[in-house]
């Protein structure tokens, strides 16, 4: 079932390079930021946008058309993100990180209208990892705080203090950057 809007796919089944070419520079920006999103550096980023479409081709005979390509290769690219995580050393909620105080929801949201996107993003790659996967997977992705328990391994509650946590800092971040 190839889905008209890529006539790539078939080469893409049988390997054929110049294909694979093509779905790669159809997607590699949206992914890229994607990877962005979670990584704690640019190179780190790559790597995962690497690993994300090793994947996407090693697996791309499991698409079965029954929706957008890209969503299927967005949620390829973000379980490779993940599992990049998971692997990591220091894992997504094993912080030693300071405890920062709860701020008001209401506060918090002012201040992340009032930011351009790359200024957030910017901020958001320089929180610790636990904080930054769980308010990527909360706020960017739009998942439940019991989907990220299951996604994570972790409580809903623990969840939901990372997210409390990382808008905490967010603001603290902004507050730091607006004064200086």
């Amino acid at each position: 079932m190839e889905p008209p809007s890529h006539p790539f796919l078939s080469g893409c089944l049988k390997g054929e390079p110049p294909a694979q070419r093509q779905l790669y520079e159809a997607f590699k920006v949206p992914m890229f930021r994607l990877c962005l999103r979670y990584a704690g550096s640019r190179e780190e980023a790559e790597d995962m946008l690497q690993e994300g479409f090793i994947k996407v081709f090693t697996d791309l005979q499991q698409y079965r058309g029954e929706g957008p390509l890209a969503g299927w290769v967005r949620r390829v690219v973000l379980n490779v993100v993940l599992q990049h995580l998971r692997r990591q050393k220091n894992t997504p909620v094993a912080l030693d990180v300071q405890d920062i105080p709860d701020v008001p929801d209401e506060d918090t949201d002012n201040l992340f209208g009032e930011l351009r996107a790359r200024a957030l993003a910017a901020l958001v790659q320089r929180l610790p990892p636990g904080y930054r996967t769980v308010f990527n997977l909360f706020v960017m992705e739009g998942h439940s705080h019991r989907e990220i328990a299951d996604i994570l391994d972790i409580s809903e509650s623990t969840s939901k203090s990372q997210l409390s946590k990382a808008k905490a800092m967010l603001r603290r971040m902004l507050e730091k950057s607006l004064t200086s």
